[in-house]
């Protein structure tokens, strides 16, 4: 049963089946060779039972605040205001790219979001600058991964559907490490602006700065209504998702004055397009993990891994390990909708923090994001710049060692993940 749940699922993603196809006939064929008939009977209630999580009505609700705000123009205003506040330093405009993706991740959540959205205006500002096409799609594509990580998350609200973990100190718990992203990818900025004499912005004036700022004001204030909201308890984490998506309508018909009903509707359109697919991967792990957890297997490597070793670090290094090679081949969502549930029991028998290991898990496969040969955003790169596959791979490799430092930071010194949602979830209280 377990050989048929772990390579049929295996050999049935290698012959290009679509995920949630591969998640259903393997959990299927396993449940017929070592299940009973009452089992068979249950796959069906599992599918739907996943799909009826309030938590997950995040998801379409995000996606779709970042898409109004993205046809809204609010994209290039936040890129705007970024240059003005770092454009004057070596490499400026590349470091704007950085800050813009801090800045956008409050209101997308997804790091191919992150690339589609800004990575066009993001791309033409620094080639129009003197930055090479390729310098250019490095730091896109390496900045992108931050939208994951700054709250709000849409891979955190996976893990939290997935663990039972809250998805309020899911979000609080990314705010230390996306900024230490932020911080690390603009010292890398900075050495290759040393480096190769990276050219300058001139410095703002006080008029620039200003207009600059009013703006970007609103959509600079996304993120802190949404976090400031569930801190405060005015609203959930699934609540706040509706509220992100009504701001953006305000911003964009009332404000801006650049969202029209036409495409407000093609907004909905392709929101319902990419829920409906998520949808189906949701509701075929469902059945799929509820299979693995009757095979036992969840226990089986609990306890495999727990001979090892039981101290947490260990544990921590050895998941860590099977991650970044999972993410070279598996997109970030099914990655923890498949393998969130199985290690959940191990974490939770040596100690380890959920939250801690939710945002460790989550940046781990924003790597993967970046990594060949699967990684989605390598293919948005190479779509939206123009340049080869092979050549975005190459110049966005070095860009994996800041993200890598931030990593490794987080899994040695967990309080950098749990120290904000543990202070501002007990002053709460």
């Amino acid at each position: 049963m377990i050989l048929i749940l772990t390579l049929g699922l295996i050999v049935l993603l290698l012959i290009g089946l679509p995920v949630a196809l591969a998640l259903g006939i393997s959990a299927l064929a396993a449940t017929l060779v070592g299940g009973s008939i009452f089992q068979f009977s249950v796959l069906s209630q599992k599918m739907q039972f996943g799909l009826q999580n309030f938590i997950l009505l995040a998801i379409p609700l995000f996606i779709l605040a970042a898409k109004l705000m993205n046809t809204a123009g609010i994209t290039e205003k936040i890129f705007k205001f970024a240059d003005t506040l770092v454009g004057f330093l070596p490499g400026g405009l590349a470091h704007a790219n950085v800050v813009a993706s801090l800045i956008f991740a409050g209101m997308s959540g997804a790091a191919v979001v992150d690339a589609a959205g800004l990575g066009q205006i993001e791309l033409d500002a620094m080639t129009k600058g003197g930055y090479s096409r390729k310098f250019s799609v490095a730091v896109t594509a390496a900045s992108s991964t931050i939208g994951p990580i700054f709250p709000p998350s849409l891979p955190m609200v996976v893990f939290s559907f997935v663990s039972g973990v809250s998805v309020g100190r899911l979000f609080l718990g990314g705010v230390i490490p996306g900024v230490l992203m932020t911080v690390i990818l603009m010292l890398m900025v900075a050495f290759y602006a040393k480096k190769y004499d990276l050219p300058r912005q001139p410095f703002p004036t006080l008029a620039i700065a200003f207009r600059s700022f009013l703006d970007a004001i609103l959509p600079l204030m996304t993120p802190v209504i949404l976090l400031g909201g569930i801190w405060l308890g005015f609203f959930t984490p699934t609540e706040a998702a509706g509220v992100a998506v009504s701001y953006a309508l305000i911003i964009g018909v009332f404000v801006v004055r650049e969202l029209s009903w036409k495409d407000i509707v093609r907004a909905f359109i392709e929101t319902a397009r990419e829920t409906a697919m998520i949808g189906f991967v949701v509701a075929a792990s469902a059945m799929y993990g509820w299979v693995l957890m009757r095979s036992g297997m969840t226990i089986r490597i609990a306890e495999s891994l727990t001979t090892i070793s039981t101290n947490p670090l260990v544990i921590l290094i050895i998941i860590n390990l099977f991650l970044l090679a999972v993410g070279c081949f598996l997109d970030s969502t099914v990655a923890i909708l498949i393998l969130g549930p199985l290690f959940m029991p191990v974490i939770e028998k040596v100690g380890i923090d959920p939250v801690h290991f939710g945002v460790v898990m989550v940046l781990n496969l924003m790597i993967g994001l970046l990594t060949p040969p699967f990684g989605i955003v390598l293919f948005v790169m190479a779509q939206v710049s123009g340049l080869k596959f092979e050549d975005v791979v190459k110049t966005t490799l070095p860009f994996l060692i800041p993200l890598g430092i931030v990593l490794v930071l987080i899994i040695i010194f967990p309080g950098l993940v749990t120290a904000l949602p543990d202070m501002l979830m007990g002053l709460r209280r």
